[in-house]
């Protein structure tokens, strides 16, 4: 077994880095997928047994039959809060439970009145209440129209490719109970088990999300290919523009037109497949409620999982942020992090030692480049172990932090799932005295081989043991670890080397379920302890900062996420923005990728495109493989280091902005890094832009993402907006496509008009040496409407803002008179924090300004003007930033 380990390690050190696909199934190689696909439309034998209903005040309750096996299902219906509508179907009578996926929704969704609008022997109409929406229940053969007015919204089983698979006894039946792939057994003992059903979207050209995959925003159509895999997989260099599984899964999708925004969200953790297919279809009359027919697009997805039931929630919008909210609703909204988890963060397999990582912390200072977290990985263990240190390299972690904390930056270290089997390693018997570990099919500890050799897995599964995990980052049990130490849970897929598809194997068991049941959600797990743990050791005080590797439906509420083993080529860094961009819009917004690229080794002038392009997306950490060269900035000559410089520093300057919108992501589920169809959903030149990206509302980024490029072309959006170049205050009109002639120092990011962002452009050595420093405003004008703006500030690390210990204030400039109003005078907190600098674009020459502040004072403010570009400087106003002010241009 240890040459398969030294085997894997050797094909991971060598140059030829690229996937091996054949380690990865295709749906013709998933016995579930391959019998589910060969299903035909249009031949559905599952009928709706009308005589079977019951209708109460929050759910309606109705039998299915499938004429050719005679098995019964349940469906049950419910109307949600919110304008979602949840279909449950299970099995009537099943031999045995089936798999429910806990812990993921935030609580068990309210309910609202559903009322029976009509009922013959072909169907039932029900009331969903809101703007005449209804949901007809057709009989024979069984299918589910939502309806809004005159038009369908959604229809389930439209196509008659709902499948449920029921619990039966064994019998010989090719690929139903026993499976292998490659050289791996699959026993499943429980038979075929597989769900899935058909969604039509009439009238839909455009859907999104299901990440992740390395693929475009827009979701291809699949009719010719693979499905899209949901299947958490450890997948070395991944594959571009595909749609295999990568090491997350969230199954959540939106559709888009410029009418409307749906989601889907499928609650399912065992391994899913999604086809999507494209057609124009002729609705015709449908009972009583549609009058003639018309031609219109249609998208129709299908979705195919191998166990467990069909639990979906269908948002019915009708706006994007409709569909956030809606979404945040169900599984959360995204974790409020420290805010020094937004600055820049130092990593790579792996500092040496305690003298390494000394000397890259004095490289930052001595080339004047600000950092606020430095991170090591598995080697910093004590032979992997992981809550250790090597006792040679790392001897006196405590003095390391604290050496850190004298500067104000801290520390990452990695803690993975994995647990090498050494009976004298504490975590190692204490998980396996407490019977935490995972089993195999026969009952003893499930084993595979991971970094340390032979490994156990722990049952995240559980909360007792996710419970003794969050105790063993507590000070007195980790030892070397401080207040200043944070987390990075990898490889939590779970990654199993010698496993089938490098990962575990499916009839490996967690209690009473299948590791196929769960699959999906292990990760999720990993996070949520770990976080707790990060929690807890400071007694509820401090937030956690946790980055995971695999992931899941509400995996928000843990922390961060990265794209994982990405490689040091211009195609990768491209991909970064819509991989990205698909997780922020299923609720992850804490994301980034390993600028640089984990693999290979980045060009000079890649390396320094991925820096500015990094800077501004939300998780921002230089990453890079122990087999390649060293690539900290300074490295490259100090022409490159000034353009890596001054990208970082962009990052730091904008950090209020940045905070302020994790804020509001917090609050209310709403993405950070965004696509221009969230701002602009009746914009159908917006629908497939995945080149360039919003920050909030009112940041426009379009990274340099070509190699030699001269020019890149942003689209700029609205028809009624302007946009401001933020580094040449150059006024743009929007709805047009602009070239803009770019050098290695261009980042071309535009500010739009009618809105105010806050900046502390006092650049230090971290985050937290900046936390006292002034701000400065910029206010870009747009004559058509008021400039808006929000400036959010708490202490930046604990849980206080939960109780009130945060300053929120609207700042807004119209008729000629800039604002400071408080947005929560039920709040406490105060700021040493003032206003330095106020730039105003698109403005005109005063004949004097003056600020008033809350005391009544009036006094006037010094400013310059530039007229060639209509910018307006007011210097030193100097009030707080926590107070009422205004100043009146005159």
């Amino acid at each position: 077994m240890a040459s398969v380990l030294l085997l894997w390690l050797a094909v991971c050190l060598s140059g030829t880095w690229a996937v091996d696909k054949g380690n990865f199934k295709t749906c013709d190689q998933s016995a579930f997928c391959k019998r589910q696909r060969a299903l035909k439309p249009g031949e559905s034998p599952y009928r709706a047994l009308l005589e079977t209903m019951e209708l109460t005040n929050t759910r309606l309750t109705l039998q299915l039959i499938n004429d050719n096996n005679k098995v019964r299902l349940l469906l049950e219906l419910y109307r949600l809060q919110g304008n979602i509508t949840r279909v449950k179907i299970n099995e009537l009578k099943p031999l045995k439970p089936r798999y429910e996926v806990p812990d993921v929704l935030i609580r068990e969704p309210p309910t609202e009145p559903l009322s029976l609008l009509s009922q013959d022997e072909n169907g039932v109409v029900l009331s969903l209440g809101a703007e005449s929406q209804r949901v007809i229940v057709s009989a024979r053969p069984f299918r589910l129209d939502i309806m809004e007015g005159r038009d369908v919204l959604m229809s389930l089983n439209s196509r008659g490719l709902l499948a449920f698979e029921h619990l039966r006894m064994q019998k010989v039946e090719d690929g139903m109970w026993e499976e292998s792939f490659k050289s791996h057994a699959d026993s499943k003992p429980s038979g075929p088990s597989a769900v899935s059903l058909d969604f039509s979207l009439p009238g839909v050209e455009h859907v999104y999300g299901i990440p992740e995959h390395a693929d475009t925003l827009r979701l291809k159509t699949t009719d010719n290919g693979d499905p899209y895999r949901l299947y958490n997989l450890d997948v070395f260099q991944y594959e571009l523009y595909n749609p295999m599984a990568l090491y997350g899964a969230v199954p959540v999708m939106l559709a888009h037109n410029a009418q409307r925004t749906t989601g889907i969200f499928w609650l399912n953790a065992a391994e899913t497949w999604v086809d999507i297919s494209s057609n124009t279809t002729v609705f015709g009359k449908m009972l009583d409620y549609v009058q003639g027919s018309s031609e219109t697009p249609q998208t129709d997805v299908r979705w195919i999982s191998e166990s467990g039931i069909i639990d979906v929630f269908i948002m019915l919008g009708p706006t994007p942020k409709d569909i956030f909210s809606q979404y945040a609703s169900l599984t959360g909204t995204q974790s409020f992090p420290p805010l020094s988890a937004l600055a820049y963060h130092q990593c790579r397999w792996n500092y040496n030692d305690q003298k390494d990582v000394q000397e890259v912390d004095a490289g930052f200072d001595e080339h004047d480049i600000p950092y606020d977290f430095i991170w090591l990985d598995i080697e910093h263990t004590d032979g992997k172990r992981y809550f250790t240190w090597d006792p040679h390299k790392f001897a006196s972690p405590k003095e390391m932090l604290q050496g850190l904390v004298e500067k104000k930056r801290k520390m990452v270290a990695i803690v993975d799932p994995h647990i090498k089997v050494d009976s004298n390693y504490k975590i190692h018997n204490e998980i396996r005295s407490k019977g935490f570990y995972i089993k195999n099919k026969d009952g003893g500890d499930y084993e595979g081989w991971c970094w340390p050799g032979s490994a156990g897995y722990p049952d995240f599964t559980r909360a007792d043991m996710r419970a003794w995990w969050a105790s063993m980052f507590a000070y007195d049990q980790y030892e070397g670890s401080m207040e200043n130490l944070y987390t990075w849970n990898d490889m939590n897929e779970p990654s199993v080397f010698n496993g089938p598809e490098v990962t575990m194997h499916k009839d490996a068991m967690h209690g009473a379920w299948e590791h196929r049941d769960v699959h999906n959600l292990y990760g999720f797990y990993v996070q949520m302890a770990t976080a707790e743990g990060l929690i807890q050791r400071s007694g509820g005080v401090e937030r956690p900062f946790v980055l995971t590797r695999a992931f899941f439906a509400g995996s928000q509420r843990y922390g961060a996420v990265w794209t994982g083993d990405n490689a040091a080529e211009w195609d990768h860094l491209k991909i970064s923005i819509p991989m990205c961009l698909s997780l922020g819009l299923v609720g992850i917004s804490f994301c980034g990728a390993d600028v640089g690229g984990f693999f290979k080794s980045p060009s000079t002038e890649l390396l320094v495109r991925w820096y500015q392009t990094g800077a501004y997306q939300p998780f921002f950490r230089a990453h890079a493989h122990l087999d390649t060269p060293r690539r900290e900035p300074w490295l490259f000559g100090p022409e490159n280091t000034a353009l890596i410089r001054e990208a970082v520093r962009q990052r730091y300057t904008l950090l209020p902005y940045w905070y302020q919108q994790f804020y509001q992501a917090h609050q209310t589920g709403e993405p950070i890094m965004r696509p221009l169809w969230v701002e602009y959903p009746q914009d159908p030149a917006t629908f497939a832009i995945d080149d360039e990206f919003l920050i909030g509302r009112d940041l426009l980024v379009h990274p340099v993402t070509e190699e030699g490029a001269r020019g890149v072309t942003a689209y700029l959006p609205g028809k009624d907006e302007l946009w401001f170049d933020v580094h040449t205050f150059q006024k743009h009109n929007g709805a047009q496509n602009l070239y803009i002639p770019v050098t290695m120092s261009s980042i071309p990011v535009f500010q739009r008009g009618g809105s105010i962002i806050p900046r502390k452009l006092r650049v230090r050595r971290s985050s937290t040496c900046m936390e006292h420093d002034p701000y400065t405003l910029y206010v870009a004008l747009n004559p058509q409407r008021t400039a808006e703006g929000e400036l959010y500030i708490d202490d930046g690390h604990t849980f206080n803002y939960e109780k009130k210990e945060f300053i929120l204030r609207k700042l807004s400039f119209t008729k000629n008179i800039l604002s400071s109003v408080n947005m929560a005078p039920d709040a406490q907190f105060s700021t040493r924090s003032w206003i330095e600098r106020i730039i105003i674009l698109g403005a005109s020459k005063p004949s004097k300004v003056t600020l008033k502040t809350a005391g009544g004072q009036e006094s006037q403010v010094e400013f310059e003007f530039d007229a060639s570009m209509s910018v307006l400087t007011l210097r030193k106003p100097g009030m707080n930033a926590g107070v009422d002010w205004s100043v009146t241009l005159q």
